[in-house]
């Protein structure tokens, strides 16, 4: 049985692999994709303390978090293809100042 241990320990997971990605890596698409990924390691603690708790606010939250997760990737993937066009690289330490 699964219980909410289990998706605490999967959500801790998957958000301490989220954040090494923006750590670690030197892509902005990838960066992006960690933060998704975190996002969705908070969601599935939503959902399960939802679950836990027999209530649905914690779905209700997480369809708010995808809406503002959407939003974020769409302005973030704006920007990462507009600084692309200028700078043609898309290596985070290469965005340090706004002037080009």
């Amino acid at each position: 049985m699964v219980t909410l241990t289990h998706y605490l320990v999967l959500s801790a997971v998957l958000f301490a692999i989220g954040t090494t990605g923006v750590f670690l890596r030197r892509n902005m698409i990838t960066v992006l994709l960690a933060i998704e990924i975190m996002l969705n390691a908070v969601n599935l603690t939503l959902v399960a303390f939802g679950r836990y708790l027999g209530s649905v606010d914690g779905q209700i939250i997480v369809f708010f978090v995808v809406t503002v997760a959407a939003a974020e990737a769409a302005v973030g993937l704006a920007i990462v293809i507009a600084l692309f066009r200028v700078r043609e690289s898309l290596d985070p330490d290469a965005f340090t100042t706004l002037k080009w």
